[in-house]
């Protein structure tokens, strides 16, 4: 009986996850496919344009510190 009623709960909540999971799905897909999926396509180019200025940023400042170490090795 008490086996019963906790088989009966994991099944109720693994339908609530799979119905809400397929609603979301609905959700994003409908947004994504209707005629004004511009706001996805500038979230993604902002995202990979923050992405590419941090590495450039990093690479930049490991540079001047690669030339600025080069500079006191040269002097000594």
């Amino acid at each position: 009986m008490e086996s019963d009623r906790a088989l009966i709960g994991a099944l109720i909540f693994i339908l609530l996850i799979v119905g809400a999971n397929i609603m979301m799905y609905g959700i994003v897909r409908g947004a994504a496919k209707g005629g004004k999926s511009n706001w996805m396509e500038a979230l993604r180019k902002s995202l990979g344009n923050t992405r590419e200025n941090a590495s450039s940023k990093s690479m930049e400042e490991l540079r001047q510190k690669m030339e600025d170490l080069e500079g006191k090795n040269k002097k000594e």
